[in-house]
């Protein structure tokens, strides 16, 4: 059958984080991060990831797990911890330099069951295009980036060279969450996740759809983490909204209709939503994900794609057929006897 192909999986790359240790502007990080999540939530992650962090680092621990699941293959890419938009230019460098041969790196270790995503630096979009040049230069197969940069939404217009740059190279663009701006808001019981990467996630994704980025750049390969937040599940107030006003025009066509141009992948934790999912999307554009190895993710994410009882072709296909046309792989498909 069709190898298992997961696109959601993290790297801990510890040079970048040695890389900024002690940097200017760090510290005001870690200080707004502390108040956006709240100390409760910053304890239980640290305990989590010293608990999971060979599984982070080491490849013969990953390949472990990845059997245990029944995954085939990953497409790794660094943790979100590492985007460090705060960083300024020449550590930006040292930032997207160290991730994208850090990936790299690691994925060599494994070449035929590991692939990679490299990052680019949002906070300076006069240099996304060397970043993603460079990642793509390493033989990864694109780069992962958050829903925003401080002060810089995806569709704003400084951006228009790295989707044209990335249209041009098929880049895959991995739209990852990593905080949200709703602040204190979430700051307890995790809201800062569990309710701030869905919201982020249908924040970045409209600003793509509704200021005609996805129009402008129809062979954009943008997968979505987390099956696109709350906005496939409440699409059609966008499309109301696109119906009844006119300042919300700036894409060509209804908003839902962009849904079957991008990708997402499959971790929403439920099966009703997952298929909600699927009948907003289509089969076609759902992908295999798990978030490994992070405890807000899954350690089977075949079962839980079993649990939404599709159809056995629409369950090949997210499990591994749709990501293997989208990143070119010439797998190997075995008959079952």
């Amino acid at each position: 059958m069709t190898p298992a192909i997961d696109v959601h999986a993290h790297v801990l790359l510890l040079a970048v984080e040695q890389a900024v240790e002690g940097a200017p502007g760090l510290a005001a990080a870690r200080e707004l991060d502390a108040r956006r999540n709240g100390p409760e939530a910053l304890e239980t992650s640290g305990a989590m990831i010293r608990e999971r962090f060979p599984k982070l680092v080491d490849v013969k621990a990953r390949l472990a797990a990845m059997d245990e699941a029944g995954v085939d293959v990953q497409l790794v890419s660094p943790s979100p911890s590492h985007y460090h938009y705060w960083a300024g230019e020449d550590l930006a460098r040292t930032v997207w330099e160290l991730a994208n041969t850090g990936t790299a790196e690691h994925c060599a270790q494994a070449p035929e069951r590991l692939y990679g995503l490299g990052l680019v630096p949002l906070q300076h979009p006069a240099l996304v295009v060397e970043a993603l040049e460079h990642a793509m230069d390493q033989g990864l197969r694109g780069v992962e980036i958050s829903s925003h940069a401080p002060g810089l939404e995806l569709s704003d217009p400084a951006y228009e060279p790295f989707w044209t740059r990335a249209e041009e190279l098929g880049a895959l663009v991995f739209l990852h969450p990593f905080g949200c701006t709703l602040d204190e808001r979430l700051d307890r019981w995790y809201l800062s996740n569990t309710v701030g990467q869905p919201a982020e996630n249908a924040v970045a994704l409209s600003h793509l759809i509704f200021s005609g980025v996805l129009d402008r750049h129809p062979g954009l390969k943008i997968i979505a983490a987390h099956g696109g937040g709350y906005l496939p599940t409440h699409i059609g107030r966008s499309d109301h909204a696109w119906r009844a006003r006119t300042d919300t025009r700036g894409c060509a066509h209804p908003p839902s209709s962009y849904l079957r141009r991008l990708w997402f992948d499959s971790l929403v934790h439920d099966p009703a939503v997952l298929r909600h999912l699927i009948a907003a999307a289509g089969p076609g554009r759902v992908l295999l994900g798990s978030d490994y190895p992070f405890d807000m993710g899954t350690g089977d994410p075949l079962g839980a794609l079993r649990d939404a009882g599709l159809p056995e072709p629409e369950f090949l296909a997210i499990a591994g057929g749709n990501a293997a046309a989208l990143l070119n792989l010439s797998l190997p498909i075995t008959e079952e006897e």
